[in-house]
């Protein structure tokens, strides 16, 4: 099974037109991804490509159109480029020898926002840079030729050693030791797909038996049968959101309870925004406007928790009148200024990085983000016990 989006780190090839960033990424893959052409300007929109890269893993590469495109199209692509940059993971600062202007502002640029990047001198079968040019650079930088294939695995080599650092993260590690059991409460209902469980379900379960816990599964209805057959308590117990009313009456309140939604809410973002977010419930007025955001598309079912329930569940605790809009995919509004409140879904198919930069927006544009199982666990009146595990529940 293919590693879902939003656990590949984002790789993104940036510089001016014509440097190569086209054949670098064939280079990089192994193969044709990217259109190469000595006309400037022959990418348009970002062209990816999903690549194992052993031993880091799952990665996709971002090939995009030249930082110094120009006229009215050209500024259209510099602006796509530009939003692809705020969500990478690591950029790769695609220049060639005694050329060093340009790359210069998107090096600061970077630095700014707090990505990691490294330079990449292509075309090294042509020439190098000059001592001038590498003194302006100031820092180390990856001498390659995509067309002679030479430095690419040296390239590769410092890829893993910088994203690997990035991907040092567990969704629940410092939750549980090995050996201990940790009970996870899956629903099955009409929005369950049918033959499997959903991406965090899944993702849940591997990270559990990555730290060698043993996990086990059981519906809602079959808790107590469950807990009854252990011979001691289980040390954390998870549960779907939309279950966490009868989880919470059903589990000894000296048995610590979250939720998957607040797992991913740490886990792709930062849980302290988050639950602060969700005390401006208590604040709503009539004709606030609610956000509801969804990461992806999918078909919409009788009963949808983003579309049907948690708006009925938020008027009903907030006793106003509300209005509703819903965003879905991986594009966020870029004006979202009028809104009081974003309710956003777990984000398991976009990656870290992108769902911090939702947060900082929403925390730039002075309104208040929350997510499903937050905002679930606070109308249903749970949320201490379901976040309180946490420090950064008391620290909010």
């Amino acid at each position: 099974m293919a590693s879902p989006r939003g656990e590949r780190l984002s790789i993104v090839l940036a510089g001016r037109r014509n440097v190569g960033k086209s054949s670098l990424i064939n280079a990089l893959a192994g193969q044709s991804v990217a259109i190469v052409s000595e006309i400037p300007g022959t990418t348009t929109d970002p062209v990816r490509k999903s690549y194992e890269l052993l031993p880091l893993g799952p990665v996709t590469f971002i090939d995009t159109a030249g930082i110094d495109d120009q006229g009215e199209i050209g500024s259209l692509r510099v602006a796509r480029t530009e939003k692809t940059l705020k969500n990478a993971d690591l950029v790769l600062i695609v220049a060639e020898a005694d050329r060093w202007e340009e790359e210069e502002e998107l090096r600061r640029k970077l630095k700014q926002e707090g990505i990691s990047y490294l330079i990449v001198m292509n075309k090294s079968d042509l020439g190098v840079p000059s001592m001038e040019t590498a003194e302006k650079i100031g820092e180390k930088f990856v001498s390659v030729s995509s067309v002679s294939d030479t430095g690419i695995d040296e390239l590769k080599l410092k890829i893993i050693e910088t994203a690997g650092r990035v991907r040092e993260k567990s969704i629940l590690r410092d939750l549980v030791e090995a050996g201990e059991t940790v009970v996870l409460v899956v629903p099955i209902d009409l929005s369950a797909p049918r033959g499997r469980l959903i991406l965090p379900q899944v993702q849940v379960i591997r990270d559990i038996l990555d730290n060698d816990a043993i996990v086990i599964v059981t519906k809602e209805r079959d808790l107590h049968k469950c807990l009854s057959g252990l011979n001691s308590k289980p040390s954390l117990v998870v549960t779907d959101s939309q279950a966490v009313l009868k989880v919470v009456k059903e589990l000894p309140a000296d048995v610590r309870l979250t939720t998957f939604s607040i797992l991913f809410a740490r886990y792709k973002g930062e849980l302290g925004p988050l639950i602060r977010g969700a005390r401006i419930i208590d604040e709503l007025k009539d004709g606030d406007r609610v956000m509801i955001a969804e990461a992806c598309s999918h078909h919409v079912q009788e009963d949808d928790i983003g579309r049907v329930k948690i708006p009925r569940w938020l008027t009903e605790y907030s006793g106003v009148s509300l209005k509703f809009e819903t965003v879905s995919g991986l594009e966020f509004p870029p004006d979202i200024s009028g809104f009081k409140l974003i309710i956003h879904c777990g984000g398991c198919m976009i990656t870290e990085h992108e769902m911090k930069n939702r947060i900082k927006t929403a925390q730039e544009a002075h309104v208040a983000i929350t997510n499903y199982g937050i905002c679930i666990s606070k109308v249903q009146g749970v949320l201490e016990r379901t976040a309180g595990i946490f420090s950064e529940f008391q620290l909010s």
